[in-house]
Parts: structure tokens; sequence; C-alpha cells
């Protein structure tokens, strides 16, 4: 069975930073497309860093330049490090693997049947 579980989640004010960490047991990330989602309230899931087996990554235009994702392979872990918060990333943040094509997201929440994903971890970023 495979199983993802994110950490690193919390409060912190605007300007802070940061780590987020998903450990996953049942499958090997190296061999893995992984990547980071979000969901605000009111707001569709949303992706905002994804790195693929090749080592290409993603940003969204919402965190690029802020948010760094990176794969430790030795502890099957992949981290988003998000630095320069701001309110508006506030948002229940989820790990995914092997995740679907933007286009398979049709119901706005951060769950497909294609794929692994985690439960989230929250992260509330105050002014």
């Amino acid at each position: 069975e495979v199983q993802l579980v994110e950490s690193g989640g919390g409060s912190v004010q605007a300007g802070g930073s940061l780590r987020l960490s998903c450990t996953g047991s049942g499958l090997t990330f190296l061999a893995s497309d992984m990547a980071w989602y979000r969901q605000a309230q009111r707001n569709p899931c949303e992706r905002v860093s994804s790195i693929r087996t090749d080592g290409d990554t993603y940003y969204s235009d919402s965190v690029k330049g802020r948010f760094t994702i990176s794969l430790d392979n030795a502890k099957n872990t992949v981290e988003l490090q998000m630095n320069s918060l701001e309110p508006e990333d506030t948002a229940k943040y989820y790990c995914a693997a092997d995740f679907p094509p933007d286009n398979m997201m049709t119901d706005g929440s951060c769950w497909n049947s294609f794929g692994y994903w985690g439960r989230g971890t929250q992260v509330t970023v105050s002014s």
C-alpha cells in the first residue's frame, strides 16, 4: 500500500518561511513524478510545484522565485521550501506521486483517482 504523509505546516507571519516534507512508503520517489498542490478555502486545487523523474521542475506563477522543490532520494522524501510567504499562500498543502495531468483535476479537490495523494498539511500565513 502506498502512503504519503506531509509534515511541516504551521502558522507564520508574512515574509516568513516554512519547509514542507512529504515522506512516502510503498513507492520510490526517484521513480515517480512528484508534486505539491494546495487548496485554499473556496478555491480549486492548484498545482504549485512538481518535479519529474527527469529532473524537470515546475512552479506556478504565484510561487515562482519563492518556493523550491527538492527530492531527497536517500530519505524518499520530497520537500517544498517556501520563502517570503504571503497571506495568499494560506492553504492546505498536499503531496502527490505520479500526479495526473492538470486537465484531469476537474472537480476542484486535491485528490484524484489517478496517482497517490497525502492527506495534507495546513499552512497559515498572517499579515
